[in-house]
This record gives C-alpha cells, sequence and structure tokens, in this order.
C-alpha cells in the first residue's frame, strides 16, 4: 500500500543477516536484523512541451523519505502476487518477468505493484479497457467521478485493487511498463527496501492528483532542473532519485527515453560508486567515469539498466 505497508508475503522478505537481535533501541539494536522489503517505483514521462518527469512530495511525517521528493511507488503487497493480479497485466508473463528480474518467480507482481501505486498515490491508472483496446481516459466526468471513488476505496482498503480492475473490464499496461534500476537502501534506515525502478509514458487524458496523505504535492519537471534544485535545497532527494534523474537528463524525449528503457538487458546493467568527499548529485559515478575505480563501491548499493541517450549531462 506505501512505503510504510508491509512488503510481500513472509517468504518474499528478504533479510541481510541472520543475526537474532531484533529492532530496539540503544545496545539492543542491529541495524542488519533490518528486514529488506520488496518494493516498485516508476518514472512517469511526458512532453511538457519537452521530456519532465512526473515527481511526489512526501509527507514529513512518513518514516521513509520524508518530507523528500519521490517518483511514484511503493512496496510489493502480497495481493499484488496472486494468480488473480497476474491475470490482469497485459503483454507481461511470470517467467519473463521473473527472467528479467533475476528472480526464480513472482517478477510479474513489481510490475502490479507499481501500477497500483501509481493509481494510490498519484490518481493515473495505466491500463486498457478490453472492450475498445484503448488506453483508460478520465475526460468524461462521470468516468472521473467513479474511478476517483475507486482509488478512495483502495487507498483505504486492502485487497480492492484487482477486484476493481476486473470489475471494470480493464488490462493492466504491463507492455508499457520497463525495467530500468534497481537500489536497496544502505544499512542504518529504519526501512529498508530492495527497490526496483520502472519508466512509462503519461497516459492521455488523465491528471495526476497526489493523495493529500502520504504525497503532499507534486510536479511536472525537466531531470536537470530536478537534479540543480536538489543541489540548492529546494528538491531534497535521497541518491537513487538523483541518480535515475541523472540519467533521464541524457534523453532528448519520452519516445527516445522508452526506447532505450525497452531495448537495455542485462549485459547493460551499470553498478553505482560515490565518489569521496564530493556533494550533490556529482557525488555519483558511473562505469567510465575517469574516477570510478578510485569511488566508494559500498556507500550506496545501486544498478542502472538504461542505457545513456544522446544529450550530455554535464
Amino acid at each position: 500500500m506505501s512505503w510504510q505497508g508491509s512488503g510481500m508475503a513472509d517468504e518474499q522478505t528478504k533479510w541481510i543477516s541472520t543475526g537474532s537481535s531484533a529492532p530496539g533501541r540503544g545496545d539492543d539494536y542491529d541495524p542488519e536484523s533490518i528486514p529488506v522489503r520488496t518494493a516498485a517505483t516508476v518514472l512517469i514521462l511526458d512532453e511538457r512541451p519537452d521530456l519532465h518527469v512526473l515527481m511526489l512530495k512526501r509527507n514529513s511525517r512518513s518514516v521513509f523519505v520524508g518530507d523528500m521528493w519521490v517518483f511514484p511507488g511503493g512496496g510489493v503487497d502480497a495481493d499484488d502476487a496472486t494468480p488473480e493480479a497476474d491475470a490482469l497485466v497485459a503483454g507481461r508473463t511470470d517467467p519473463a518477468c521473473s527472467m528479467e528480474l533475476a528472480l526464480e518467480s513472482g517478477g510479474i507482481a513489481y510490475w502490479v505493484a507499481v501500477l497500483r501505486e501509481t493509481f494510490e498515490e498519484a490518481g493515473l491508472l495505466i491500463a486498457h479497457d478490453l472492450s475498445t483496446g484503448q488506453l483508460l481516459d478520465f475526460r468524461d466526468p462521470q468516468v472521473a467521478e467513479r474511478f476517483e471513488a475507486h482509488r478512495d476505496v483502495v487507498n483505504n482498503t486492502e485487497s480492492a485493487f484487482t477486484g476493481i480492475v476486473a470489475s471494470e473490464d480493464l488490462a493492466l499496461d504491463g507492455a508499457g511498463v520497463h525495467y530500468v534500476a534497481q537500489w536497496v537502501t544502505p544499512l542504518g534506515s529504519p526501512r529498508r527496501y530492495d527497490t526496483r525502478f520502472f519508466v512509462t509514458g503519461m497516459p492521455e487524458g488523465q491528471v495526476p492528483l497526489h493523495d493529500d496523505d502520504e504525497a503532499v504535492n507534486h510536479t511536472w519537471v525537466r531531470a536537470a532542473d530536478a537534479l540543480v534544485a536538489n543541489d540548492a535545497g529546494e528538491m531534497i532527494m535521497m541518491t537513487p532519485t538523483l541518480s535515475m534523474l541523472q540519467r533521464l537528463a541524457t534523453f532528448s524525449s519520452v519516445d527516445e527515453a522508452i526506447a532505450s528503457a525497452a531495448s537495455a538487458t542485462s549485459g547493460d546493467d551499470e553498478r553505482i560508486r560515490i565518489r569521496y568527499n564530493v556533494e550533490g548529485h556529482q557525488r555519483i559515478a558511473y562505469p567510465g567515469d575517469n574516477d570510478y575505480e578510485q569511488s566508494n563501491p559500498t556507500t550506496e548499493n545501486g544498478m542502472l539498466r538504461w542505457p545513456s541517450g544522446s544529450l550530455h549531462l554535464s
């Protein structure tokens, strides 16, 4: 349901170590005992009129990434990993998704989760009407009102999302959502996530609206402008967010960004490193950078599978 909610079922919750100390206070606290939950987040792109990305500002009360700017996303719930949910995803199969994510099974749950979270947090439902084959469109006020009511139900009732999608005769647009990165929260955070990042295009006929609960604001922003705003202290972001914006800033259009993501394979994977004594987004080093080998390989645990575009990021 959210970054603060539960992850997938127990067998899908990974522990970093087998240490017996439970999270607690003082000497009882063992940072390695914090479970790493599965999560998914998505960069929603649009031409406005040039390439922009949708970002949400987290509620300051959030335990995780409070008051920071993020992309829509959250924990992968157990209900995202059911056969019923699997059957609602068009253009993807669990074996193929699992292979793409290097999992034995259950990979398609990340696609379900990221589409569910996009609806919960931003009010966007990226799905096709099975009767027409067209992407869902909210320009009809009655349709918009009906799905706003659905959104309220999903945000307040567990297990509601797949039932609503099925009852509306929709298919989730799995084919239009592409995997581009994996980041694992470092030790020391009160919440830790193994997060898969995805990218997709903004559906026509819909308008994003933050939920005023987990997210208190939203904006469309150029990637380069967001990086400048972060360094100026105007939009605070975590390293994974900055890295995704850096890569996004190398693309000239939505089509170029999505084409790169759609064609990427594991052979394109880039392991992130962090430069010593450097602040802001410039601290992130990539393979091919002159100082990559001299940068810290352990501060962050991030991987990009999204080859750079035609533009140069200064």
